[in-house]
């Protein structure tokens, strides 16, 4: 249980519900004000609010309405109760979610017209037959009325069995915790908590140009999650469209892009249609090049899946497939409007998954967080372990730091550390999948894994970084049993196809390559004047033949 948020809980939810009855309890209970919205609007127009209704109609109901929840919501924290129609206004939807915690009390239609059966004072219910109004309210409202922060179903409970189910949820509400990224002209959050699938309605619909999306899945996250997904986005009326591709890297081929493309073009798709990529960092990458080339640029949200995706390909913006020459060389940048990082979706990880995606997190102390590495050092192991707290904490602490990095630098362009920093151990990672074919046999993370290893013995025979820095992180990698020698992956390497693979580099400027070294432990930087003379050797040493 959490402790109950200081902000004014807002009660949604059909006439008859119980808004009023059960918030008066709510607020006695956790020793708040108590605020009845109809009550305020009858006491600001001087009449009640049947006879606003009868002599300026509901238009201007609404609008007072709007004005009274505005003001309450910039007082202090209240226990709120409002009419049934006041969530439907957009400006009063998002001054809520700015200031209060929304809570829907929702219950089946006959349970409703038992209460109001007999009641006066409900205009709309005055024009017809009350099932049919509720039926037909109920149709258009709920859709809205599941963008709450929390629903709370109700039955024939009474009022304070009611309450201590409201109690209940309010105590174990966590709001997900959230990493902004401000980019120049665009900016998005990536939220990251427990169970942000479940509710991913909730979290889009707000933001979304358009109800309506593509989702872009692989055939084995599909039965893991992509039920929870639909469900979650149905809820709020959103329409989708659900297209899957295999699973693994083969599907980050052009071929692979080039069926997908024209199956998300036969959906009939618009302008404002967003292309959602629900899996790991092949479904991320493909399909946000996927919405970076379709229509010159669709909306793109990320819901990676995987504690690699999460820390990695999720925050940024680069997306796109690999070629027969390297991995990701066609591709752009196309940053998404939303990140969900449900860490719920990391229980069903095997280790070695975890291990990928933990490299990444290692990665970023490495670069420029000496104090996130030593949270590594301490807490790796519940990482590893799958220690939920622990997942989240870490996905946190390396999404922060991406985006600053991200922030100052988003397209790569600055002429000495900046984005390029994040490819620490990628250029001989990389090099070692071109070489083993990205058939699975060796994860990216993996691969970075060692290429952090090298990158540092690479510093330290260069003369940058001390030999104790070295022995640092060999050791943190050896205690949680990380991938960190070229011997361990039982090939047969050349250090001169694993030269070549790396002169294929993206970071390839004026025929040289770009290393990214290290001057300690958090303090990397880009060199463009290393020999590739010391590499061979380094590649030699660590079992490569010539």
């Amino acid at each position: 249980m959490h402790r109950i948020p200081q902000r004014t809980i807002v009660l949604i939810g059909m006439m008859g519900v119980g808004k009023t009855t059960i918030g008066r309890r709510l607020a006695q209970l956790l020793g708040r004000r108590f605020v009845d919205a109809d009550a305020e609007i009858e006491r600001a127009a001087g009449c009640s609010i049947t006879e606003i209704f009868e002599r300026h109609g509901e238009a201007f109901f609404r609008n007072g309405e709007r004005r009274v929840i505005t003001r309450l919501m910039d007082g202090p924290p209240c226990v709120l109760a409002t009419g049934g129609g006041a969530w439907m206004n957009k400006e009063t939807r998002s001054r809520i979610r700015q200031r209060g915690l929304s809570v829907w009390l929702r219950a089946p239609i006959p349970v409703l017209l038992k209460r109001v059966h007999g009641r006066h004072g409900r205009p709309l219910l005055a024009t017809g037959n009350p099932y049919d109004i509720l039926s037909r309210l109920a149709e258009e409202r709920h859709p809205l009325y599941a963008e709450a922060d929390l629903i709370v179903d109700c039955g024939d409970e009474t009022v304070e069995q009611g309450v201590d189910k409201l109690h209940e949820a309010l105590a174990a509400w966590q709001p997900p915790e959230k990493v902004h990224v401000a980019l120049n002209n665009h900016a998005y959050d990536v939220l990251i908590g427990k169970d942000l699938i479940d509710r991913a309605g909730r979290w889009l619909a707000p933001l979304l140009p358009q109800k309506r999306v593509v989702i872009i899945t692989d055939e084995h996250v599909a039965t893991l999650h992509l039920p929870r997904l639909e469900r979650a986005l149905a809820e709020t009326n959103i329409r989708f469209d659900t297209l899957q591709v295999p699973r693994g890297e083969g599907s980050k081929s052009f071929s692979c892009y080039s069926d997908l493309m024209n199956r998300v073009l036969a959906l009939g798709i618009e302008r404002h249609t967003t292309i959602v990529a629900l899996g790991g960092g092949v479904v991320g990458d493909l399909a946000g090049f996927i919405a970076a080339t379709a229509l010159r640029g669709l909306p793109f949200v990320q819901i990676p899946t995987t504690l690699l995706s999460q820390v990695d390909s999720s925050v940024g913006g680069k997306t796109g497939i690999n070629a027969p020459a390297g991995k990701n060389l066609i591709g752009a940048f196309h940053q998404p409007i939303a990140v969900l990082a449900d860490s719920s979706t990391l229980a069903t990880l095997p280790r070695r998954e975890r291990v990928a995606g933990y490299a990444e997190i290692l990665k970023a102390g490495l670069i420029g967080d000496p104090d996130l590495f030593a949270w590594c050092e301490a807490h790796g192991a519940d990482v590893l372990d799958g220690n939920p707290q622990a997942l989240t904490e870490a996905v946190r602490r390396a999404c922060a730091f991406k985006a600053k990095v991200v922030t100052q630098d988003e397209r790569e362009t600055a002429s000495q550390n900046g984005r390029a920093l994040l490819n620490l151990g990628h250029t001989f990672g990389h090099a070692l999948e071109a070489e083993m074919g990205y058939d699975g046999r060796l994860l990216h993370g993996e691969a970075v894994s060692i290429g952090l290893q090298m990158a540092m013995k690479l510093s330290v025979e260069l003369g940058y970084a001390k030999e104790t820095d070295l022995e640092r992180l060999d050791k943190h990698l050896t205690q949680l049993d990380m991938p960190k020698s070229i011997r361990r992956l039982g090939n047969h390497f050349s250090a001169t196809t694993l030269i070549e693979n790396m002169m294929r580099d993206k970071k390839m400027k004026d025929g040289k390559l770009t290393f990214i070294l290290l001057r300690g432990i958090g303090k990397a930087f880009t060199n463009r004047d290393v020999e590739l003379g010391p590499v061979r050797v380094l590649l030699e040493d660590a079992g490569c033949a010539p």
